[in-house]
């Protein structure tokens, strides 16, 4: 069923668009099934709230670690067997999930479940390939809204399911959307020739190189990492903080706090514009701004009555939600620009530095919560988007030709 093509704008037909950002979107939200039910399955395993932080910790370790080790294949193989080995493993992992009889083999299915999502990165890339470079940042910004939807929208999902039916068939649904991707991309997607010869070895001391060799992929990994940890840690307690005084609610209301999230998912495309017609820059800064400002208005807690703070609370998930995305948008226009034949290096270097600042979020936070309570988790993720912005307004000293474009 596999076709070959011309790797051309021509070939980035409607139907295959669609196709990557559906696939993009429910392999990425398999990562983020667990957040809003971390209370039910407490519940189920006896787990207690420091246990509980290591499922969201571990899933994104595994993304982080499967960027690593597992992305920079897709420039060596074809993309399109990459995908189909990668969304055969997720379904496995997810149905270990499902199936887990004690909060250490689910821990353990988590980390496999983050290992085998990075196909979504896999498509991203496969995307900006098949784009023009005049239209890429809107091409990889129309994919990556389905991949943002992805993000939030599963908490939606996942958070109405666990209250109605439990996490297992959470779990077990995921599986079998995974199974309807692996298809569809069997059916639909066509064979990538690799950009690189090199040995796997190779290919992966060649991730060092990249990162030394391009300041721009640098700076971009480190403040789309430190805006990840705000992500990371304020995703994973959410639901925890909820739970319990005084605001007493369950996974649905913790979950229906993605679908404001979701509009920063709708502004990717405008995010992909700006980033062609006006330099990408500009965006990362604005969006490490309105990250910080947006958790700002979170601090308003001991002042506000709890249908006032719930509004708060959906209002600076809208913006730091849209400024995390948006930003994550024009860090990855800058380096799909440095180098053409290394772009799923590139990619495993940003998502896995993005990843591991949600882990490092997800795990500080818990401690944060625990400890101090949800101020100290929202000092921490205020904290997090100045630094993003320092980071970003940094003097840039003399980069090589290829970063001209950052």
């Amino acid at each position: 069923m596999s076709k070959t093509h011309e790797q051309s704008a021509e070939n980035l037909s409607t139907s295959l668009l669609l196709l990557f950002a559906a696939g993009a979107g429910l392999a990425v939200a398999t990562l983020y099934y667990n957040q809003p039910m971390l209370a039910v399955i407490s519940a189920d395993l006896h787990a207690s709230p420091s246990a509980l932080g290591w499922i969201p910790t571990l899933t994104q370790l595994g993304y982080a670690a499967g960027m690593l080790l597992l992305a920079p294949l897709g420039d060596r193989y074809d993309r399109r067997s990459v995908i189909l080995i990668k969304g055969a493993a997720l379904i496995v992992a997810l149905l270990a999930a499902a199936l887990a009889p004690s909060i250490t083999v689910l821990d353990l299915a988590s980390f496999a479940i983050g290992l085998c999502a990075t196909l979504a990165q896999d498509i991203v890339p496969a995307a900006a390939h098949l784009a023009p470079a005049a239209l890429r940042g809107r091409v990889v910004g129309k994919v990556m809204s389905g991949l943002l939807l992805g993000i939030l929208l599963s908490r939606v999902v996942s958070g109405l399911v666990a209250a109605q039916w439990g996490w297992r068939v959470m779990f077990f649904a995921a599986a079998g959307s995974i199974a309807l991707l692996c298809l569809a991309a069997w059916r639909g997607l066509p064979s990538f020739t690799p950009a690189a010869r090199m040995g796997y070895r190779a290919l992966l001391a060649s991730l060092g190189h990249l990162w030394l060799q391009h300041s721009a992929l640098r700076r971009a990994a480190i403040a789309q990492g430190l805006l990840s940890l705000a992500f990371g840690g304020f995703w994973s307690t959410l639901a925890v903080m909820l739970h319990h005084a005084p605001f007493h609610l369950g996974s649905t209301t913790a979950g229906a706090f993605g679908i404001a999230g979701a509009a920063g998912a709708f502004a990717a495309p405008l995010a992909g514009h700006m980033a062609d017609r006006g330099g990408p820059e500009r965006v990362t800064r604005i969006g490490a701004l309105l990250v910080a400002v947006s958790f700002a208005l979170l601090l308003l807690l001991p002042w506000s009555s709890v249908p006032v703070y719930l509004l708060l609370l959906g209002i600076g998930s809208i913006g730091f939600d849209l400024g995390i995305q948006s930003s994550l948008i024009a860090h990855q226009s800058i380096i799909y620009s440095l180098d053409s034949e290394a772009r799923s290096r590139l990619t495993a270097i940003l998502l896995t530095s993005m990843f591991v600042g949600m882990a490092a979020g997800s795990a500080l936070a818990s401690l944060m919560l625990q400890h101090i309570g949800w101020l100290g988790v929202v000092g921490l993720s205020i904290a997090a988007g100045l630094a993003a912005l320092t980071t970003r307004m940094w003097p840039q000293g003399h980069n090589r030709q290829a970063d001209a474009a950052a």
